[in-house]
């Protein structure tokens, strides 16, 4: 059996729009206003391991259908790099379809699809476990399309006979719209008191929108 290590590294995967509609629910900010640095550094500090590296990943929209959300992540996107953060970043899709109103009439419907964050950040949780660069792979996202990276990094510790953790950390509280985190890892649940230490007080948005 593997020896857990004295000191545990640890690098946070943060699915930004994720983390972000869990945290709208939960707490009722609407805007993704954490510091994702300070996120990963308090949840380790509650569980003893050493935060290291932070990832991030978001989808993000076309100038042409939100002004205001892309000059956000625009700016949003450069401080986080600035601050040493790897950022991955898809754009956003669209997907048109024409509805039917009650009173007969017709409306177009335009829904946002964010495609490829969470493969890629999959990938990379297996890539990084494969070249031993973390021992807690720290994931700040209830998508359970993730789960299937539990068996995979339990064969990675098998075939390296080493200690290896997943786990979820998610906002949690009375008004969540999901308790749970990612089935087989675990789950670190963050309250809004926590929460509310690791926010970023600068406002992202461009000039004309604040």
């Amino acid at each position: 059996m593997a020896q857990e290590p004295p000191v545990k590294n640890a690098i946070a995967f943060v699915d930004g729009q994720n983390l972000y509609r869990h945290a709208k629910d939960a707490f009722g900010h609407h805007h993704p206003n954490y510091d994702p640095i300070k996120l990963h550094k308090t949840v380790c500090e509650r569980r003893g391991w050493k935060p290291t590296l932070v990832r991030f990943y978001t989808g993000v929209p076309a100038q042409t259908e939100s002004e205001m959300w892309s000059g956000y992540w625009a700016s949003r996107i450069l401080s986080m790099k600035r601050a040493g953060i790897v950022v991955t970043t898809r754009p956003i899709r669209y997907h048109r379809q024409e509805i039917e109103l009650d009173d007969g009439s017709r409306k177009e419907v335009t829904t946002p699809q964010e495609k490829g964050v969470d493969v890629r950040l999959a990938l990379d949780v297996v890539r990084l476990a494969r070249t031993r660069q973390f021992d807690v792979a720290v994931i700040f996202s209830q998508d359970n399309d993730l789960a299937e990276l539990v068996e995979e990094i339990k064969e990675i510790a098998s075939e390296q006979d080493r200690w290896i953790k997943l786990a979820c950390a998610f906002p949690f509280g009375e008004y969540a719209s999901y308790d749970r985190g990612i089935a087989g890892t675990e789950w670190v649940k963050i309250e809004q008191d926590v929460y509310d230490t690791c926010l970023d007080p600068f406002d992202y948005r461009p000039r004309r929108f604040r």
